[in-house]
């Protein structure tokens, strides 16, 4: 497997919508295997790849990962305009119009309620939430590519077992054990606490 034709496997393998939005980089320094961040509305959304680790997971492992990171990316857009994000914007407005006309009290109270808008979008695209509904939009997405809901659940769960041996994680986070315990759900094994090789 050579990085330029997974590359393009993997495009083919991904939605039309986030072929045109999704860019495939490959990262041969860094430690982790797939990683990827929320990108702002108007620019590229990078999924970076080492594929040299990459290379170690069996091929529905790697299809669940990029399906995944796709859904990921369409849980967490950071425009929604939703009430969190109008308060946030509020508050920085009031909070630059209170120092404007020297209101410390003003300014403290406006700055609070930017603080909390903020903290509530933050986790709005961090939070467990998130996660699990990503990778329920990724069985969605897998689905449509021939695979059926038990069998996706499966490989991704293998996948993030997988992937945390290959970064030499002795134990699963605590939103991948969430996230573990979901799947395992969806595939029919007991919930049980995970713990990686």
């Amino acid at each position: 497997m050579t990085p330029d034709s997974e590359i393009r496997r993997l495009l083919d393998l991904m939605p039309a919508s986030a072929r045109m939005r999704c860019k495939l980089v490959s990262r041969p320094q860094q430690a982790q295997v797939i990683t990827y961040r929320p990108a702002l509305p108007w620019g590229d959304r990078p999924i970076e790849i080492n594929f040299r680790l990459w290379s170690r997971l069996d091929t529905r492992e790697r299809d669940l990962l990029i399906l995944r990171a796709v859904a990921w990316f369409n849980a967490t857009g950071l425009i929604k305009l939703d009430l969190y994000q109008g308060v946030t914007v509020a508050g920085a407005l009031g909070t630059v119009l209170q120092f404007l006309q020297a209101d410390a009290v003003g300014a403290i109270v406006a700055g609070g309620l930017t603080a909390f808008g903020a903290l509530q979008v933050w986790q709005s695209t961090r939070g467990v939430a998130v996660e699990v509904a990503a990778d329920r939009h990724a069985l969605q997405l897998a689905q449509r590519r021939g695979y059926s809901e038990a069998e996706a659940a499966a490989a991704l769960l293998d996948a993030i077992e997988h992937v945390a041996t290959l970064e030499r994680r002795p134990v699963l986070e605590v939103n991948d054990l969430i996230r573990t315990q979901n799947l395992r759900q969806l595939v029919g094994d007991p919930v049980t606490p995970n713990r990686v090789a």
